[in-house]
Order: structure tokens, then C-alpha cells, then sequence
């Protein structure tokens, strides 16, 4: 079985991949002192309790934090006798390469997004990946990564705003009832969340424009399903696409090996 890791700079995911479905999820904080024998020990338990084997023969890392990606190569080579692919490294090919500045090597998780969304859903797509940032990825028609904006993540929002107005509570992010609030909270909730459906409209127009041709809108990431009651945003929203992108990557470097 295939073991996909996505490294954010918040969390970090694991599932595990089958051949055909995803058999488990697991999401843990992201830290770079977690040692290899550390996530092992995580990982085997979770699956244990969920009545699943520990077979997993083959791993690939997708990560944004290049001290995290040390021990999860020693914990792929010590627990799993496989060399782990990393995406964004030479040796890992990718479907269609990105289209960037040279000398630019995009974030990993935006490749993922390009290579799952190109499988599932065809070129000419932006993806709004709801993370610690808000990231714009632009999928060509032939399927390349070429850019997109990178603004705040709400979560990342909410916590400066906090931090930096001591006067002002912090709030979970929610859709308020009304735009204008008559209480602290309210205020910022809608500040936060209409301001961000401003946001995700202004630049998916700014790009569609840009671009030059109709383009489909596809939202992932923990915050996708919120922002998604808002405006009629998404096209669709792909709750597993990074993940999904990891195994397209793997597949394609496997039967080109």
C-alpha cells in the first residue's frame, strides 16, 4: 500500500492508498522535532485501532517544510524499506512540468493540486486551497502548473488580528447572520468571512479575465465547505484533491521508471 504525506506549514496529513481508494485519513499538528520513530508509533496505532494491516511498501511526501522532511524519509526507510519520492525533487517527474519562472520550484502541495486536478476534472481549472495561506493554483489545459496569487490563510488572519489589537477577542470562523454585526464577534466574523468571499470572487475574476478562457473554480482545503455557502464559489469542492494529486504523481513515476 502507498502512504501519502502532505506536509503543511500547520498540519500534516497521512493516508494511505490502496490501489483504489483511500482506506484511512489521519491529520496530526506540524512539527519538525517529531522524530521517525515518533510518527510510526502514531501511525501503526491509529491503524491498528482501525483494524488495518501495516503493509505499507511504497511512500511519497509532499511538504512545505523542508526540516520536517528528514525524518519522514528515515521513517519511510527504517519502518517501511522503501525510499520514499518527494515531490518538488529532481528525481520525481511529474505528468505535465510547471510552467514558472526559471529557477522557481513551486511549493509541492501546488503541484499535487495541478496533477489531481488535471486527472479528475481536465485543464483550464483555478484551485482555492484553503491552508495556513490561500493559494490560487492555475491548471493550464495541458495540465501544467503555471502560478497564482498566495494570499493570508483565514486562520492566519484571525490570529495577527488577535495578536496585534489587544482589545479585539479571538473568534472561530463562521458565516455571521447578518453583514452588519452589533457585537465584537459579530463584527469580525463578518469582516473576516465576507472579506474573504471578496477576496476568493475579486481574484478568480482577476484570473478568469487574465486567462482568457472560461475556467472552472475548484475549492479544497479544511475551510472549502464554509467559504462554499457564500457566493456560489466553487464549481465543486474536492475535499482529498492534494492527496489524490500524490497518487497521480506516484502512478506516473512508476510506469515511467
Amino acid at each position: 500500500m502507498l502512504l501519502c504525506i502532505d506536509c503543511g506549514n500547520t498540519n500534516t496529513e497521512f493516508a494511505i492508498w490502496d490501489g483504489t481508494d483511500f482506506l484511512a485519513t489521519y491529520r496530526a499538528s506540524t512539527e519538525h522535532q517529531r522524530t521517525a520513530d515518533q510518527y510510526y508509533v502514531w501511525i501503526s496505532t491509529l491503524l491498528e485501532a482501525k483494524g488495518l494491516p501495516i503493509d505499507i511498501d511504497e511512500v511519497i511526501v509532499a511538504s512545505s517544510v523542508p526540516r520536517v522532511v528528514f525524518n519522514l524519509r528515515v521513517l519511510s526507510d527504517r519502518y517501511f524499506s522503501t525510499r520514499p519520492m518527494v515531490v518538488g525533487k529532481p528525481e520525481v517527474s511529474l505528468p505535465t512540468p510547471p510552467r514558472v519562472d526559471p529557477g522557481v520550484t513551486p511549493g509541492p502541495d501546488r503541484l499535487a493540486n495541478a496533477a489531481g486536478t488535471y486527472d479528475r476534472h481536465g485543464g483550464d481549472c483555478v484551485i482555492v486551497d484553503f491552508g495556513t495561506a490561500t493559494n490560487f493554483d492555475v491548471v493550464d489545459e495541458d495540465g501544467a502548473y503555471v502560478g497564482g496569487p498566495i494570499a493570508p490563510g483565514v486562520n492566519l488572519s484571525l490570529e495577527a488580528l488577535h495578536m496585534g489589537a489587544a482589545a479585539l477577542p479571538h473568534v472561530d470562523v463562521s458565516q455571521p447572520e447578518k453583514v452588519i454585526g452589533t457585537n465584537t464577534v459579530q463584527c469580525i466574523q463578518s469582516g473576516v468571512f465576507w472579506g474573504y468571499i471578496g477576496l476568493i470572487e475579486g481574484l478568480t475574476k482577476r484570473i478568469k479575465d487574465e486567462y482568457g478562457k472560461p475556467m472552472k473554480v475548484i475549492g479544497t482545503g479544511g475551510l472549502a465547505p464554509l467559504f462554499a455557502q457564500g457566493a456560489g464559489l466553487f464549481d465543486v469542492i474536492e475535499d482529498d484533491l492534494t492527496m489524490h494529486g500524490l497518487t497521480v504523481i506516484h502512478r506516473f513515476n512508476k510506469e515511467h521508471a
